[in-house]
């Protein structure tokens, strides 16, 4: 369902005044554990998008002598760090999960070297152009995107697909779930919400329907968003 399209152009897809239309039209591309936003990305990609992924950004800017690297030696210690000097996520993950400050110190590290490396990749693209961005609204980052789109399933649904994923306890599920926004929360804020409760056939055509949708606005929009 749709909710709102910004009335001026973001960030993302200012061209200089006199251009006939933005360059791109960037959406910002989110979702919960287990929600299926990755699969939505794919989707996206295999339609033509082109497609950026948030997270390989971080793993990049995280490897051994990155910039996200030594930001997080620096906020938590060698402590996190595997045999090979690379970063542990999972020891990484367990600093992080449930500890609000802990998580806010390696978002103040990381994010602003990871968005600066996004901007400089996005640069080099044109056309719609989809972000999985993990924390698009705990960032407060949806204003640098044309459009947010939300991938959401039921929560019991959610559950069940985490403890088959990753084979936590259910204590640990909880756990982790509690640390995320809830998705109704997100679900007010997004533009879109992608309901992906049932089968990946329902998704592709949810994913392929919104596209068509996209590059209409993008293809119709000579100054930028419209009202």
């Amino acid at each position: 369902m749709t909710r709102r399209y910004k009335a001026f152009p973001s960030r993302a897809c200012a061209e200089p005044e006199g251009s006939r239309r933005p360059k791109r039209f960037v959406v910002g591309l989110t979702g919960g554990l287990a929600t299926g936003k990755s699969s939505a990305l794919a989707e996206f990609a295999r339609l033509g998008a082109k497609t950026l992924d948030l997270d390989a950004v971080a793993r990049a800017q995280a490897r051994p002598g990155g910039p996200a690297h030594r930001a997080i030696v620096r906020a938590f210690g060698r402590g996190v760090l595997g045999p090979d000097g690379a970063v542990d996520r999972a020891a990484l993950g367990r600093r992080v999960f449930g500890d609000a400050a802990a998580r806010r110190r390696l978002e103040a590290a990381t994010h602003p070297l990871i968005r600066r490396e996004l901007e400089r990749r996005l640069r080099r693209l044109s056309g719609v152009v989809v972000v999985d961005v993990p924390l698009l609204f705990e960032a407060g980052l949806q204003d640098r995107f044309d459009a947010t789109l939300l991938v959401a399933c039921p929560p019991g649904e959610q559950a069940r697909r985490v403890a088959r994923r990753d084979r936590l306890p259910a204590a640990e599920i909880r756990r982790r779930l509690r640390a995320q926004w809830p998705l109704a929360r997100k679900r007010r804020l997004a533009d879109v919400v992608i309901e992906n409760g049932g089968s990946r056939v329902r998704l592709r055509a949810q994913v392929g329907a919104w596209l068509a949708g996209l590059k209409l606005l993008h293809g119709g929009m000579p100054h930028g968003n419209p009202d």
